[in-house]
């Protein structure tokens, strides 16, 4: 199955990014976001997924500025319908607790509902069910195409979270070749990172008036790529107006 995935995620590695992984992502959330506000919002099975689960806060708010303020008002409209008619059964229950064994403490049945509700996102389980065969992917693609592990070597790297990632399912996918990958994973990370921090250490010396005079060499753009490294978050910079 690995194979249908191949080109999106060769396509990342080309790319000139601080964390291909992060592109891979995003280029999903894009997609998940354009196919929820698409015309799938009035299939019944979107529909009642999305009045099940709702959205994660990030998500709704992209959502919004996908301009298609009718189809999400719509999903918000049945959603909380489906949220006022469960907690209106819960809540009649009173306060007690929802169950489960060896809880330190016990949680009432309207708190696991709202708590549930918040950590649940049908773009984000849109993402993740394909995000896990694109890693998978990578794994697939550094034993079978030497072409990908040039790629790999030759990248700028990986974000924190990424790198974490691809260092613990390497031994899932890797078995006896895992730790050669993750000698090789963490060459490429930290050298990157070092490279990173340089960048950014010259950023904030240059606000130093010692050294206004001196070029800004490769770290224009420092901060907004050690935010990407650190925590998988692209900013774009603020244009002056």
């Amino acid at each position: 199955m690995e194979e249908l995935y191949t080109i999106p995620v060769n396509d990342a590695f080309d790319l000139d990014t601080e964390c291909p992984v992060c592109a891979m992502r995003k280029a999903l959330e894009t997609d998940a976001v354009e196919f929820t506000m698409g015309p799938s919002y009035m299939e019944d099975d979107v529909r009642m997924e999305t009045d099940r689960i709702g959205f994660c806060s990030n998500h709704v708010k992209l959502l919004y500025q996908n301009q298609n303020r009718l189809g999400l008002a719509l999903m918000l409209l049945t959603h909380m319908d489906r949220t006022r008619k469960d907690l209106t059964k819960l809540s009649a229950a009173g306060a007690k607790p929802a169950g489960g064994l060896f809880k330190k403490k016990e949680v009432s049945a309207v708190k696991a509902y709202t708590d549930k509700l918040e950590s649940s996102c049908f773009v984000c389980d849109r993402i993740n069910r394909i995000f896990g065969r694109y890693i998978a992917t990578i794994f697939h693609l550094y034993q079978k195409d030497k072409d990908f592990v040039q790629k790999f070597r030759n990248s700028k790297g990986f974000c924190l979270s990424h790198y974490g990632l691809l260092y613990e399912e390497a031994g899932v996918y890797l078995g006896g070749r895992a730790d050669d990958f993750r000698t090789e994973l963490n060459r490429i990370y930290l050298e990157n990172l070092k490279r990173v921090r340089d960048d950014l250490e010259w950023f904030t010396d240059k606000f130093d008036y010692r050294y206004v005079n001196e070029p800004w060499k490769n770290s224009k753009d420092a901060l907004i790529r050690s935010i990407l490294k650190m925590n998988s978050v692209e900013v774009e910079e603020k244009k002056a107006e």
